[in-house]
């Protein structure tokens, strides 16, 4: 789906999945560590550059989702801001209370969130499903009957959709030529659940069948993909720890808030 989204190719593209995911791991890690303000605002700020520069998507897609996770990212931190502790008192209703304190370490979650979750959309926008699994296979000795089971199942989620359009599309007629007593809700559901389980049924079963009958077994085998390591991984190594240390120069020598540390 994401690649419908692309309008160019970046150096991201070919990095090995297996790097991209080993980064943001240690990123993830990384950011719990951070205490002080600035150094997660510069940090948050310099990775949603490198989402606009290097994802080759739509500036329309990235925005929406750009928005969309930041609007969970503060959410996510509001139980903290509204019922924190602290001293210097910004606003109280009731049970609620917005100190200076909890507003600061609010923010500093949502921006550990917004970080992560922008490399997280970097990697998705520029990594293949099928790369996914290939890369697994040949590099973590993923067994094949499994990834490629995870790839066919994948590639049923639109065939699933389909048919489920097509179906309610006719029953849509159908239900036009009935009477109203013999089409309440509880029958529609049925009219749908049933067909439609069966025949993905049908359908998972005549996959199984031609995969096993086209060698999908254990053991060795040949890759029509190759998902290699190169030096594109190396270059994102030193982007990732450019922008961990330019971050870290900006909340030294051009501070926000002058907030040390959040705890």
């Amino acid at each position: 789906m994401f690649e419908l989204w692309k309008v160019r190719h970046t150096f991201m593209d070919d990095v090995n999945v297996i790097t991209k995911m080993s980064l943001g791991i240690a990123l993830f890690f990384f950011v719990i560590f951070i205490h002080r303000f600035d150094y997660m605002v510069y940090l948050a700020l310099l990775m949603l550059m490198f989402l606009y520069m290097f994802s080759g998507a739509k500036f329309k897609v990235i925005t929406i989702f750009v928005l969309i996770t930041s609007c969970f990212a503060v959410m996510s931190s509001l139980f903290m801001i509204f019922y924190g502790s602290g001293q210097n008192i910004l606003f109280q209703f009731g049970f609620i209370k917005i100190s200076e304190e909890s507003l600061l370490r609010g923010l500093h979650l949502s921006l550990r969130t917004m970080t992560v979750s922008y490399f997280g959309l970097t990697i998705a926008f520029t990594t293949e499903v099928v790369m996914v699994f290939y890369s697994l296979m040949q590099h973590l000795k993923l067994n094949p009957k499994y990834a490629y089971a995870f790839m066919a199942a994948i590639r049923m989620v639109p065939i699933m959709f389909e048919s489920f359009f097509q179906l309610r599309n006719a029953l849509k007629m159908r239900y036009a030529m009935m009477d109203k007593q013999h089409s309440n809700a509880w029958l529609r559901i049925r009219h749908i659940l049933i067909p439609l389980l069966s025949q993905n049924i049908r359908t998972s079963h005549r996959l199984s069948v031609a995969m096993e009958k086209k060698g999908f077994h254990e053991g060795k085998r040949t890759y029509y993909y190759y998902a290699p390591f190169s030096y594109k991984d190396i270059m994102l190594v030193f982007v990732l720890l450019i922008m961990i240390l330019l971050s870290y120069y900006l909340a030294m020598n051009m501070p926000i808030s002058n907030v040390a540390d959040v705890r």
